[in-house]
C-alpha cells in the first residue's frame, strides 16, 4: 500500500509538472503570437496580390500551396536555426532583427511612395513576372509568393522567439511550432476567406430567394475593393509601425538606447496631457505613431540605396548567370 501511494504521488508530482510545462507553451505561444501580430496583419496583405489573373477554381489550391510552403518555412527550416541562434549565438539576434525591421520599413515606404508618386514602382519581392502560360504563372507565383513569405515568416520567428522568456529549449521549440502553424493557418485561412468574398456574394444574388439575401450579396461584391484597400492599408502601416517598433527596442539592446528613450520620454509627455484612465491608450498609440515615423523615415532612406544600389547588383549576376 505504501508503495502504492508513493507510485500514486510520484505520478501526482509528474502530471504537476506537465500542467506547469504546458501552461508554459500555451503563454509563451500566445505572448510570441500577440508580438508577431503587425507582420501577420501584412503577411494577410500582400498574399491575395499573387492570385491576381487566375481562375477562380485555381485559387484555393494556390493558397493551400503557399500555406503549405510557409510551415515548411516557419516549423523545418526556421524554428531550428531560431533555436541554434538562441542557444549558441543569442547576440546575432538584434541584428537580424534590425535586418528584418529595415526590410519592413522598405517594403512599407515603397508603398508609400508608390501612393504619392503613382510613376514609381515598387521593386519588392511581391512584384513579379506575369508572363507565359497559366501552368509556368503558377509556378512563378507561389514561389514568389513562398520567397516573400519567408521573409515574413523569419520576421515572425525572430519577434516570438524573442518574446518567450522560458529558458527550456524544448518548451521554446514546441511554443515557437504552435506560434508558426497557428499563425499561417490564420493568415492563409484568412486569405481564403478574402479571396473567397466576391463568388460568395454572386453565389448569393444568385441562389438567394429574399431580397435581403440577393441585397446582401451585391453589398458583399460592391465591399470587397474597399476592404481590399483597407486591408493593404493597414498592412502598410502595420509594417512601418512594427518595422520601427523593431529598430528601436533591437538599437536598445545592442546599447544605443537613445531613439527608445526620446520615444518614450515624447510618448510620456503626451500621456499626461490626457486625463488618467486614457493614459494608458495615449501612451501606446503616441508610441506606436513616433515607432512608425521612424520606420517611415528609415524606409524613405533605404529606398534609393536598395533599388539604386543593391538590386542592379543582383541582378547583374542573375544575367551573368544567364
Amino acid at each position: 500500500m505504501s508503495g502504492l501511494l508513493a507510485l500514486l504521488d510520484d505520478v501526482a508530482g509528474i502530471a504537476k509538472i506537465a500542467a506547469a510545462s504546458v501552461d508554459d507553451i500555451s503563454a509563451s505561444a500566445a505572448k510570441a503570437g500577440s508580438k508577431a501580430a503587425g507582420v501577420v496583419i501584412d503577411d494577410a496583405a500582400v498574399t491575395p496580390k499573387y492570385l491576381h489573373g487566375f481562375e477562380a477554381k485555381r485559387e484555393l489550391p494556390i493558397i493551400w500551396r503557399i500555406a503549405r510552403g510557409s510551415v515548411f518555412n516557419k516549423v523545418v527550416i526556421l524554428l531550428p536555426l531560431a533555436l541554434l541562434l538562441s542557444t549558441f549565438a543569442p547576440w546575432m539576434i538584434p541584428p537580424l532583427l534590425i535586418a528584418g525591421g529595415s526590410f519592413l520599413c522598405f517594403e512599407g515606404a515603397e508603398k508609400v511612395l508608390h501612393v504619392l508618386k503613382p510613376g514609381h514602382e515598387a521593386s519588392g519581392p511581391e512584384k513579379q513576372a506575369a508572363k507565359g502560360d497559366p501552368v509556368h504563372l503558377e509556378e512563378q507565383k507561389v514561389k514568389g509568393a513562398i520567397k516573400t513569405d519567408f521573409i515574413l515568416s523569419a520576421e515572425i520567428m525572430t519577434i516570438s522567439l524573442s518574446a518567450i522568456e522560458v529558458t527550456e529549449i524544448w518548451i521554446k521549440a514546441v511554443a515557437l511550432g504552435l506560434v508558426g502553424v497557428g499563425i499561417t493557418a490564420v493568415v492563409y485561412g484568412a486569405v481564403a476567406l478574402i479571396v473567397k468574398m466576391d463568388d460568395i456574394g454572386l453565389w448569393l444574388t444568385r441562389v438567394g430567394r429574399l431580397g435581403a439575401t440577393r441585397a446582401l450579396g451585391r453589398g458583399i461584391v460592391k465591399a470587397m475593393p474597399v476592404v481590399m484597400w483597407l486591408l493593404s492599408t493597414v498592412g502598410t502601416v502595420a509594417m512601418l509601425w512594427v518595422g520601427g517598433s523593431i529598430l528601436v527596442h533591437s538599437l536598445a539592446e545592442m546599447g544605443w538606447h537613445m531613439p527608445e528613450e526620446t520615444i518614450h520620454h515624447i510618448a510620456e509627455g503626451a500621456a499626461h496631457k490626457v486625463s488618467e484612465d486614457l493614459q494608458p491608450a495615449a501612451l501606446w498609440i503616441v508610441t506606436a505613431v513616433c515607432d512608425g515615423i521612424l520606420g517611415v523615415i528609415w524606409g524613405i532612406i533605404l529606398v534609393p540605396i536598395v533599388t539604386k544600389l543593391v538590386m542592379p547588383l543582383f541582378g547583374s549576376k542573375k544575367q551573368a548567370q544567364h
